[in-house]
């Protein structure tokens, strides 16, 4: 699900810009070096700190089918809300060198992975603008495994499909309004059918809410 490394013209590094809530899904189905999946993602919400981000907020773990059916172990997911004065392109950077410190392998897309940490939305942000972002958002299934955008798109245009990423993120952010769908967290996860919601369930240990 990751949108992987991009050089998108239309955001400039290193330019301070309004604090804006910035919502990020994490996932998990293969050890790292530092221990199983859901212990790995307890650790890299506690780097997020030192990223840029701030006034962060984690919704517990949720274990969750393999996305797409049968492509390998269970995932632990989880999602964070926080905010940020930092470019979307500099957020992205930061959490892929996060990923890299848990060990990530860039391989088959929607394969398997140690920890993947998605971009979902920052603030209201269209990017790279509206056209490109329904072309995305329509394009069929088939077509979504095989081909990488070139630029960032956000909001993530799968966001409002998955159950493992509104699940949790309906913890942390459930108010959250879609900028093109029109719709909160909530209400996205109210539309998915139940068989979408049926298999995913919180894991009663690690908090990584714990302080």
């Amino acid at each position: 699900m990751s949108q992987d490394r991009y050089q998108n013209n239309n955001v400039t590094f290193g330019k301070k810009s309004v604090k804006k809530t910035v919502l990020l899904a994490l996932g998990a189905n293969l050890s790292s070096f530092f221990g199983p999946p859901d212990v790995t993602i307890c650790l890299a919400m506690k780097k997020m700190a030192k990223a840029g981000l701030a006034d962060i907020s984690i919704s517990r773990l949720f274990t969750t089918p393999a996305y797409p059916a049968g492509s390998g172990p269970d995932y632990v997911n989880a999602a964070v809300s926080c905010t940020s004065q930092l470019s979307p392109i500099e957020i992205l950077a930061a959490m892929q060198e996060i990923e890299t410190h848990f060990g990530r392998e860039r391989g088959q897309r929607w394969g398997a992975r140690s920890l993947d940490i998605d971009l979902l939305a920052v603030g209201a942000d269209i990017l790279p603008d509206e056209m490109t972002f329904r072309h995305w958002l329509e394009m069929p299934q088939p077509d979504q495994m095989k081909t990488v955008p070139a630029d960032l798109i956000l909001p993530h245009p799968r966001m409002h499909e998955r159950g493992f990423v509104l699940a949790p993120l309906a913890e942390v952010a459930p108010n959250w309004r879609h900028p093109v769908l029109g719709k909160t967290v909530t209400e996205m996860q109210g539309d998915l059918p139940a068989d979408a919601l049926r298999a995913i369930k919180p894991i009663a240990s690690p908090d990584c809410r714990a302080k």
